[in-house]
């Protein structure tokens, strides 16, 4: 072979070689075009969950046990005995449970309020409700102060103001829970949510500590926030105390063991107080069947099992004090379940109410047929005398 030969051939392989190659670079960037993206996409997603769920935990505290509360009003009665006085407990469903609303955690779609507008309607007209029966005693659970869902209006305070203009009340606020933002459901996140309960009285309050719940633990807690119930103080003519209870119940997350927990330990503070001679009062959303077998009878054909609406554990109920269950016009539904709006079909059952010491007579008790209209609840109305 001639040098010229052998030049041309080694030109011709030296190309040769570099097509190879650039034929494996091509094949390489190619390569990487179709699976090394979805997988750093995928990479960075996971990290963001990560991030968040860790967001959840390093942000979630509980509110600590026995902090004083702030009483507001100029309530200055004191309770009397054999006087007839009425008591309405009533979750307010946060101002967004209009009778078409339906909740993601129900197995409905919505999780705001449909508007600012429709929240101020649908509390001032809970809270019409509410004084349209002269009231001595209202227990409400489920109000806003600040919250996503609520658009950050604060419901305790137009409630409370409500209350002032229609007469001597004073009031207590508790916060039941406050929650991280929340980002489920992904085209309308839930948010960071501030809520609590609050109570209204024509008696002056002397004092109110706000007592903390046992709730789940683990990841379960995220979805069961706080919980807590309040303990509020007033005096009566013959030297003893008239004290209120007023709570709002775990719904989610929990479980049968937790649910009776929660109300042993309430169970306990009152005991405490009604040895001491004292007259109780608890009332408030316990998240129970409270009759023990609504349930079944307002939903004959409807076997649904719902964490809140296991039956009343009548059995840890203590001595001396009893469930407010004589109806005076049939048994009417306090609760539905909100995955569809509401019809006279929907699922149904009696979560709210009252319990009473012995040394109180409950003269009239029923469940207010609103019909769902502004919340997912009915109010419950009971008329008692304090016995001498």
């Amino acid at each position: 072979m001639s040098d010229e030969e052998k030049v041309n051939s080694s030109v011709e392989s030296e190309e040769k070689n570099s097509k190879e190659t650039n034929s494996r670079k091509a094949g390489q960037k190619k390569k990487f075009r179709w699976w090394r993206i979805p997988i750093w996409i995928f990479v960075g997603a996971l990290v963001i969950v990560a991030g968040y769920i860790v967001y959840l935990f390093a942000t979630y505290s509980r509110i600590e046990d026995n902090i004083a509360l702030t009483v507001n009003g100029n309530a200055e009665a004191v309770a009397e005995t054999g006087q007839t006085y009425t008591a309405i407990t009533h979750n307010y469903g946060f101002g967004a449970y209009t009778d078409d609303f339906t909740f993601f955690m129900d197995g409905g779609k919505q999780s705001w309020a449909a508007s600012p507008d429709s929240v101020n309607t649908t509390i001032n007209a809970l809270t019409d409700i509410a004084l349209a029966e002269d009231p001595d005693l209202v227990f409400i659970q489920e109000v806003d102060t600040d919250s996503t869902r609520t658009y950050h209006i604060n419901e305790v305070d137009m409630i409370n103001e409500k209350f002032q203009s229609a007469d001597q009340y004073d009031n207590v606020y508790d916060q039941n829970f406050h929650s991280a933002y929340l980002m489920y459901p992904i085209g309308e996140p839930h948010g960071a949510s501030k809520s609590g309960i609050l109570t209204e009285s024509k008696f002056n309050i002397t004092s109110s500590i706000r007592r903390s719940l046992p709730v789940a633990r683990g990841f379960k807690k995220i979805l069961d926030l706080d919980r807590c119930y309040d303990i509020s103080r007033i005096p009566v003519e013959n030297g003893k105390e008239l004290v209120t209870f007023n709570t709002h119940l775990s719904a989610y997350g929990t479980d049968e063991a937790q649910g009776n927990a929660q109300l042993q330990m309430i169970f306990d503070d009152m005991k405490k107080e009604y040895d001491k001679g004292n007259y109780v009062i608890l009332a408030g959303d316990f998240n129970h069947d409270y009759t023990g077998e609504s349930k079944e009878y307002f939903n004959p054909d409807n076997d649904v099992e719902l964490s809140w609406t296991v039956p009343f554990p009548d059995d840890i109920i203590p001595k001396g004090l009893s469930k407010c269950t004589d109806y005076a016009e049939g048994l009417v539904p306090s609760a539905r379940n909100v995955d569809v709006p509401y019809s006279p079909e929907c699922f149904t059952v009696i979560i709210d109410g009252f319990i009473i010491s012995d040394n109180i007579k409950c003269t009239y008790v029923q469940n207010l047929d609103y019909g769902f209209k502004y919340s997912d609840h009915n109010p419950v109305k009971i008329q008692f005398e304090l016995l001498d």
